[in-house]
């Protein structure tokens, strides 16, 4: 995860379960990367692993084994995503505005692959996999405002971050396999579906409240 560029660095709120281990993790990973392998690079990888998770889910009409596939797909989006910010960090040739930019569009393209296949996949609805999309981006708009309007780029929120979320999606894929297909009780939503429609209720209700917080200390500060 890359930090967006400001004229005073933005503090990095980072308090999710995994956050201390997962940081021991890459910092022990980047020495031991070859030279020839770049920050690039391991965008490009993270994103690889978004398709490969796409394809998992597609592919699970044919066979629920093919959700298989997902699984090695989230290992590789997470250590692309997690390790190119690091990466460049480590061998101290950050770029920014330049690596804030590509690194969030195309997070965005691969979260909007992943979650959108699983709709497309016959354990969920299109329609509430989306709600989930939209719940997922409307928290990462406020992460970005308030970066630039506070200075805080906050990566975490109730304990959770992107990792966590990978790991959440994980499991449900497990799940997925084992219980199979199917809604419940006649009615047109699956047990998937309603997790997911939980899920997304939390992301839209904690965007809510940030952002009636934030504004309101604006408006308390006269900014």
């Amino acid at each position: 995860m890359t930090i967006p560029p400001a004229a005073g660095a933005p503090t990095r709120i980072q308090q999710n379960f995994l956050a201390r281990h997962e940081r021991r993790l890459l910092n022990w990973i980047c020495p031991r990367l070859p030279a020839w392998a770049t920050p690039d690079q391991l965008t490009a990888l993270g994103f690889l692993g978004a398709v490969i998770v796409a394809a998992g889910y597609m592919l699970s009409w044919i066979d629920d084994e093919w959700l298989g596939l997902c699984l090695v797909g989230y290992i590789v989006n997470w250590f692309g995503d997690s390790l190119d910010g690091s990466l460049a960090r480590w061998r101290r040739i950050e770029r920014p505005s330049y690596g804030y930019f590509v690194d969030h569009s195309i997070d965005a393209v691969g979260t909007l692959l992943m979650v959108g296949a699983i709709g497309a996949s016959p354990y969920m609805r299109l329609d509430v996999a989306l709600m989930a999309v939209i719940g997922y981006f409307l928290l990462s708009i406020h992460t970005f405002l308030a970066a630039k309007v506070v200075g805080e780029f906050r990566l975490s929120y109730m304990a959770g971050g992107p990792t966590e979320l990978r790991l959440m999606l994980m499991a449900m894929t497990v799940t997925m396999a084992l219980v199979g297909p199917g809604d419940i009780g006649g009615t047109n939503f699956s047990p998937f579906d309603l997790f997911a429609l939980v899920v997304s209720s939390i992301l839209v209700t904690i965007f809510v409240v940030q952002s009636y917080a934030m504004a309101h200390m604006l408006r308390r500060r006269g900014r």
